[in-house]
């Protein structure tokens, strides 16, 4: 399909894009790290003004990045086939039973409620207003105090005359058993009220269905984050938001992601939108700023201060929702720029809040984020890891979707790779955990040495130097769906023993503040979807998780959500959550070189003090010596 578009000299070609309105994806939001917005132009109308991800061959056969690329003159542009974004079939909860998380009353937990009404009728002796006629009805369910909108009100006399007198209300309390309470729908048929968790979370958006009145999971959906393809991560998508028009847009994408999984429950399940009448809404920070469409940029600023830790409950026609009008849109809250609602409601569904153990929450993602404390104590921080795990920064790396490879096994002798494929098929790249296990693998088998750096002398055509320096080929070109190899390079290292580095660094500064040590930690509870496919014993061997005993390690997958699910459920949890929030303590990492040391410390596998990693010592030492009689 060719387009046609005017645009002023010193526009970047991204923006003639937008003008055109060809998609086309910027996963570093337009900073030109990634070098997936690359365009093939035509013509002498362009300056490149970086071609860092770009080689001097691709440059020669006119390869530019669209987000670096200034318009000059006269140019002709063609877009290569874009990266699909591909669901994994697992991520999608649907089939799965999510059990209840407490015994469920909505007379006692629930603050959306459904009455049929049986009202008098009016009549010459009896000239009540219909408001009142209903308000006086209420009042023999506990409502004392009744509000209704403007939009409920220009209806209500209709709808009492087509019900006979006998309507179907809604109401939303302002707490369970509470006097006051606010008319948000009046029908004349049976209501039947649903709700939505939601989490929001930088890769992929859930959603669960909820049934307000037995409080079960109708339904569950999940789909890769719109806002993905302006950027991979908080950041970029921060500094995407400030260029004009940028916030608009990620607001946009986040809450067509939601339609999008909106009808695809409703296929399922036969549900209306508009009978959704609450929604509880989890999810970091920034992500909570761009969906409401608030400027996130202090985020990242210091002294990174959010705009709103603690929003207020909103109606969805305020946020454009595809719902019920006046649903309530309650959005958690959290704790500080890198600690969201996300990690609350986190701390809540992993029953953190409730035990005397000593216990270490972390969430492995982008943000590292990570709670240590007990029901009467916590401290929290957030480090940033970058999106490496997830496979973003890494040159084959790519989400966890078919054709990914997601567990790798070394020969120690051969140094051949045993490879298993999401899909069972030819690989296209390697995942969070595939990278997890690879790297955990070179090191053992002696590939990478404690550094990081690959050892070039093997006896293997495995390990090479390649166009830009040492790498590993997991799998050759003609095993892979794309005919090119896939290998793990020296940088790629490198930004992995970053990422890895930065966690580790979180979680034992945060421990070392309140004078505890990681070994006296009780139970260690890791959330987030990408942490139910970690392998513990491949986290604990590049020192990505602290080496205890495999059984204090408990994988609760996407706590957040199930935290949200808590919320939308019990106006108690909701009271739990924003308990937890004010009782964290938040450690600023970057106010004093603690954190920069126990960094610095952590870029060795597993870490510079292998005393802290016994049982990987053991198995290093063990390869070392067989190393040393093998070539004695």
């Amino acid at each position: 399909m060719d387009k046609t578009v005017d645009v002023p000299t010193g526009a970047l070609i991204m923006d003639a894009l937008h003008q055109a309105k060809i998609e086309i994806l910027q996963p570093c939001g337009g900073q030109g790290r990634c070098g997936r917005c690359a365009v093939i132009i035509e013509g002498e109308g362009a300056r490149r003004r970086s071609t860092i991800r770009i080689s001097a061959e691709d440059v020669a056969a006119g390869y530019a990045l669209a987000c670096q690329t200034v318009i000059e003159g006269d140019l002709t542009v063609t877009i290569p086939e874009q990266e699909k974004i591909e669901r994994r079939l697992v991520t999608d909860k649907s089939a799965r039973k999510i059990e209840l998380p407490f015994e469920y009353d909505p007379t006692v937990h629930q603050t959306i409620r459904v009455f049929q009404l049986e009202l008098p009728q009016p009549s010459i002796n009896d000239s009540l207003d219909d408001l009142s006629r209903l308000r006086q009805a209420l009042k023999e369910h506990g409502v004392i105090h009744l509000d209704a909108s403007l939009s409920v009100l220009r209806r209500l006399g209709e709808t009492l005359r087509q019900a006979s007198w006998s309507p179907w209300v809604v109401i939303d309390f302002d707490a369970p058993g509470s006097e006051t309470a606010e008319l948000i729908e009046i029908q004349p048929d049976p209501i039947q009220p649903f709700g939505l968790a939601i989490d929001i979370g930088t890769t992929t958006v859930t959603v669960h269905l909820v049934d307000l009145v037995n409080g079960e999971v109708k339904n569950s959906a999940s789909e890769y984050n719109g806002q993905i393809a302006r950027g991979e991560d908080v950041i970029s998508r921060i500094v995407f938001a400030g260029k004009e028009d940028g916030l608009q847009t990620l607001s946009a994408l986040v809450r067509k992601t939601i339609d999008t999984l909106l009808d695809r429950l409703q296929k399922r399940t036969g549900v209306s939108p508009q009978q959704i009448y609450k929604v509880s809404v989890s999810g970091n920070t920034t992500m909570m700023h761009l969906f409401l469409g608030i400027p996130p940029e202090n985020i990242r600023l210091t002294p990174y201060v959010p705009t709103a830790n603690q929003p207020s409950v909103f109606r969805a026609q305020e946020l454009d929702l595809n719902i019920y009008p006046l649903a309530s849109v309650d959005c958690l809250p959290a704790v500080a720029s890198y600690v969201g609602a996300d990690i609350t409601a986190g701390v809540l569904a992993s029953k953190l809040s409730d035990t005397a153990d000593l216990t270490l929450f972390i969430d492995v993602g982008t943000n590292g984020e990570t709670v240590l404390g007990t029901n009467e104590w916590m401290v929290t921080c957030a480090c940033s890891a970058g999106p490496a795990f997830e496979g973003a920064g890494v040159v084959d790396g790519m989400r966890a979707t078919l054709g990914a490879i997601e567990e790798v096994w070394v020969n120690t002798h051969t140094f051949e790779p045993t490879i298993r494929v999401i899909g069972g098929k030819n690989p296209t790249g390697i995942c969070g955990s595939g990278l997890i296990s690879l790297l955990a693998e070179l090191f053992v088998t002696g590939i990478i040495d404690r550094a990081g750096h690959f050892k070039l002398d093997l006896d293997t055509p495995r390990v090479r130097k390649g166009k830009y320096g040492p790498e590993y080929v997991v799998a050759w070109g003609k095993d892979t769906q794309h005919s090119n190899d896939i290998t793990l390079k020296q940088v790629d290292v490198d930004n992995l023993m970053r990422a890895k580095a930065a966690i580790y660094a979180g979680f034992s500064v945060l421990a070392s503040s309140v004078g505890v040590d990681l070994d006296e930690v009780q139970q260690m509870l890791v959330g987030g979807s990408f942490g139910q496919y970690i392998n513990v014993e491949n986290a604990i061997k590049i020192g990505l998780l602290p080496d205890l005993p495999w059984d204090r390690f408990h994988f609760l997958g996407n706590t957040s959500v199930l935290g949200s699910y808590m919320a939308l459920l019990s106006h108690e949890a909701r009271l739990q959550i924003l308990a937890i929030a004010e009782k964290m303590t938040y450690v600023e990492l970057s106010a004093d070189n603690t954190f920069f040391d126990a960094f610095t410390a952590a870029l060795f596998l597993p870490h510079t003090e292998i005393n802290r990693f016994p049982s990987v010592a053991e198995i290093w030492e063990r390869h070392s010596t067989e190393s040393e009689s093998g070539s004695g």
